[in-house]
């Protein structure tokens, strides 16, 4: 399941992060995410710890959010990915008062091997907070390392969801997990649109990517 705050915490952040310079379109060189799809959107969530005005407006956001889903399922630990997962989760573990753990991508190789840093114990419920979600399927490496250690883990919260690839829903159903996220690229084309922030010939060549990836990337050369 995939599950939005709000249509107006979605507006709100949007706007956040065109202003800090986090959105980036440029559909003349398209950038190239980690699925191999060729895109002409590029949005930098790491930009966000830089500004504490709207660093401290997401996390307020995100905040309500856990209260509103999480009131009666009791969380644990909130689990950060490495890397742009860590301190968005840090800052919200602070500020609900609950123990913080991180998950690397891959075990550190030395001393005792870790992939998880942080105690966590057999039996709890971990929150995982990243910072994106793109098609869904580099959460589940995290996921799997937090779940093959004992713990219950089948909620993700991540500041920014993509909402264009049809396969995430359908990776995150049958790996048992709900998807909780702030905004999208719809939010953000929206207010781009009403604030002027691009010009109309780039807007509709990012609605055209939006509204069919696979075809605009295979016609860049994209996988």
């Amino acid at each position: 399941m995939i599950i939005k705050y709000d249509e107006k915490a979605g507006l709100e952040v949007a706007k956040i992060l065109l202003e800090i310079g986090a959105i980036n379109f440029n559909v003349t060189k398209p950038y190239r995410l980690a699925s191999g799809v060729n895109s002409p959107v590029y949005v930098d969530c790491r930009k966000i710890i830089s500004y504490p005005t709207g660093r401290d407006r997401v996390v307020d956001l995100m905040q309500e959010m856990f209260l509103k889903f999480f009131e009666k399922e009791k969380v644990h630990n909130i689990a950060g990915g490495e890397t742009a997962g860590i301190p968005l989760a840090a800052i919200l573990a602070d500020r609900l008062k609950l123990p913080l753990s991180y998950v690397r991508k891959k075990p550190k190789g030395y001393g005792i091997n870790s992939q998880i840093e942080g105690d966590i114990n057999q039996g709890q419920n971990i929150l995982l907070v990243e910072d994106l979600a793109t098609d869904g399927g580099s959460k589940l490496n995290f996921v799997n390392a937090l779940r093959g250690n004992g713990v219950i883990c089948n909620n993700i919260f991540v500041l920014f969801y993509y909402n264009i690839f049809s396969k995430a829903p359908v990776l995150l159903s049958e790996n048992r997990l709900n998807l909780h996220y702030l905004t999208n690229w719809q939010d953000v084309l929206s207010v781009a649109k009403n604030c002027g922030y691009f010009d109309i010939e780039t807007l509709v060549c990012v609605e055209n990517f939006l509204s069919n990836p696979a075809s605009w990337s295979t016609d860049k050369n994209g996988n």
